[in-house]
């Protein structure tokens, strides 16, 4: 090819080394290769949308990244193939490009491996009870298995013996779990309450230190409880396993409410209670929280010093909506009473003034 030069500038000066064309050969290729990907992931999903099997999705997507480490290694094995055997290069390069290619193999299997028991753990966590108490903790302790095998590959691979890194594991996490043993007793405090279940995400409950709230996420050092005026209270996990708590969601959500009534003494009770049980009844029935299969009651159990005192017992579907339910009740039998002449007395007070002589002492006085 006849130099092509203007002034003292010339084409041949410009010249690719000898190097340069397989690396441009590998980037065009490993472009080729990321577009197709692209191009066939997404044809594939949009086939595997339609259906209702959801592992398949879950396999495409855990595989999208790995596979671009794929087409890198591959790409690395076919430049080691079209280096030039005369090139100074080519001597250390076969190796190090095949030593580099094994691992980013190894890179792409774990990588694969970890996005997929990840999606694996959103894709069940809806359906498991445990999986849905404990995200954050089983995904903390698959990913620690993972990472922690990966890591031993790859030093392996590097020609590193890992034998005496495993003999130094023991001396090493007694170290580990003297300096962080509050962090190492909250985490198996935390599986303790994935594995025993006391409470669960969503569940309603009642600490020992008298907060109320819903269940907001159990993680591997704390459990948040979301209070009714929405602030978290956070208990660290080992604190939370040592106290008493309340599950008001537990084994069920629905719940008896108690609400105390007292009548006049000159009531007929017989009549107090059937309309009392027929007030309950219409409420439970008509109320979006009240449970209607259940059969309201009347017991009575106090002779007060202004009236006779009862407990109704009603039923509400969870703890948090008894007070809608007991407000829409407590309305509907007061309006109930005043129809049917039921009288709810005011407190009385009666002063006897002929008992020890009070009556004479006042006169007395006068």
């Amino acid at each position: 090819m006849p130099e092509i030069s203007f002034g003292s500038f010339s084409f041949e000066s410009f010249a690719m080394p000898g190097w340069g064309l397989p690396i441009l050969y590998a980037l065009i290729s490993i472009l080729v290769m990321l577009l197709i990907k692209r191009l066939m992931i997404g044809r594939i999903e949009g086939l595997l949308s339609r259906t209702s099997f959801k592992l398949d999705s879950l396999l495409i997507r855990a595989a999208s990244f790995p596979l671009t480490v794929v087409i890198v290694a591959i790409n690395l094995g076919l430049l080691a193939g079209i280096f030039d055997p005369d090139s100074v290069l080519s001597a250390d390069t076969d190796k190090t490009l095949a030593l580099i290619q094994k691992l980013l193999l190894i890179v792409a299997v774990i990588l694969f491996v970890d996005r997929l028991c990840n999606g694996a753990v959103e894709f069940y966590s809806p359906n498991s009870e445990m999986l849905r108490s404990s995200k954050s903790i089983v995904r903390g302790i698959l990913r620690g298995l993972i990472f922690g095998l990966g890591v031993l590959v790859l030093l392996g691979t590097l020609g590193i013996s890992v034998t005496p890194i495993i003999a130094s594991l023991g001396i090493t996490s007694l170290a580990v779990a003297l300096a962080l043993q509050p962090t190492l007793e909250n985490f198996f405090s935390g599986v303790q309450l994935v594995i025993d279940k006391p409470i669960r995400v969503g569940d309603f409950i009642e600490l020992e230190s008298g907060e109320q709230g819903f269940v907001e996420k159990i993680g591997w050092r704390s459990t948040w409880v979301r209070m009714l005026p929405n602030n978290i209270v956070i208990m660290p996990n080992s604190a939370l396993s040592d106290s008493k708590i309340i599950n008001y969601y537990y084994p069920a959500p629905e719940m008896s409410v108690l609400v105390e009534v007292g009548v006049h003494y000159d009531s007929d009770l017989a009549h107090v209670e059937e309309v009392t049980v027929d007030v309950a009844r219409q409420v439970l029935k008509d109320h979006e929280w009240g449970v209607d299969s259940f059969d309201p009651f009347v017991v009575f159990h106090t002779f007060d010093s202004s009236s006779i005192n009862f407990t109704v017992v009603i039923r509400v579907e969870e703890f948090f909506k008894q007070f809608l339910l007991k407000s829409a009740f407590i309305k509907a039998l007061h309006k109930r009473y005043a129809e049917e002449g039921i009288v709810i007395p005011y407190p009385i007070r009666a002063v006897n003034l002929d008992q020890e002589g009070a009556r004479d002492v006042l006169k007395a006085s006068d």
